[in-house]
């Protein structure tokens, strides 16, 4: 499946030690699932987290949706051996946290082989250098991580997440420039939906792919605010359509609700008819 039309609208992290929560994981409507050896597992469980991350995802069960394992970092005592034993992990991609660098990702790479590489951005230095983590070419994908981030900008909360948006914005150029995936940051407050559906949407608006998730109660939000509406895909058909119809004519210009048609536009709509089409396939 193309890279951009592959559905991400749901990140959903799970505890790589709690075998019920990995069972679990199996019957959610999640696009991704990351399989977390890090942030949600104690220190005396690591070890032990990576048998039992290993054999579940040996076991099968997890369909179409993406798998990704997140390590502990390489500056840590747990990071080497977590990364060796995802290299051989039935999973989809490695994700690093705190990525400051492509020499991080390099570091990476020589310990997991060919397998795809995610990147957790969530230090002021790591905006500062996405641009060149991002091209980095075995890096598919970016997880924004904004709790950290938060920290350490020292910033306030605010809803509009304003003190955030440099940071945000220089991670979707990055990605975008690219060809990567980028995620959102989860909202931590699981059981407002309302406040959830407001950062989905700004994160869709800006241009995300999707948003990571701490709790099951958030899935069914982060679905419908990433994918395609069906006002999106009416309109796109009918761009296509009046496009494909002037120029077969060889006339000017195609209108649609007496806006201009050009092949920027129907680019874009053909990825949204495409990005339905995967999601219409996934919940099939």
């Amino acid at each position: 499946m193309d890279q951009r039309a592959r559905p991400y609208r749901s990140v959903l992290y799970i505890p790589g030690s709690k075998e019920r929560a990995l069972e679990k994981a199996k019957t959610l409507p999640v696009d991704a699932v990351i399989f977390d050896l890090e942030d949600a597992v104690a220190v005396d469980e690591k070890e032990n987290a990576r048998g039992i991350l290993k054999d579940a995802l040996a076991n099968g069960g997890y369909g179409s949706r993406m798998r990704i394992v997140r390590i502990n970092g390489l500056d840590t005592q747990w990071g080497e051996a977590d990364a060796k034993a995802a290299a051989s992990m039935d999973c989809d991609a490695v994700l690093l946290p705190k990525v400051e660098s492509a020499a991080q990702v390099d570091a990476l790479a020589a310990l997991v082989g060919n397998k795809p590489i995610w990147a957790m951005m969530e230090t002021p230095r790591g905006m500062l250098n996405a641009a060149e983590i991002a091209a980095h070419p075995q890096l598919t994908g970016f997880v924004m991580g904004t709790n950290d981030l938060a920290k350490e900008l020292q910033c306030r909360f605010r809803a509009d997440r304003l003190p955030m948006l440099t940071s945000l914005s220089l991670c979707l150029l990055a990605a975008k420039a690219e060809g990567i995936v980028i995620v959102d940051g989860v909202y931590n407050a699981f059981k407002d939906a309302e406040g959830l559906k407001v950062e989905c949407d700004q994160g869709r608006d800006m241009g995300m792919d999707g948003k990571t998730l701490i709790h099951p109660a958030q899935v069914e939000v982060a679905n419908a605010a990433f994918a395609p509406t069906e006002a999106e895909i009416d309109l796109a058909r009918r761009q296509i359509a009046a496009f494909e119809e002037t120029e077969a004519k060889g006339e000017g210009v195609a209108v649609v609700d007496g806006k201009i048609v050009e092949n920027l536009h129907v680019v874009t709509a053909k990825e949204i008819l495409a990005k339905a089409d995967a999601i219409a396939a996934l919940e099939g």
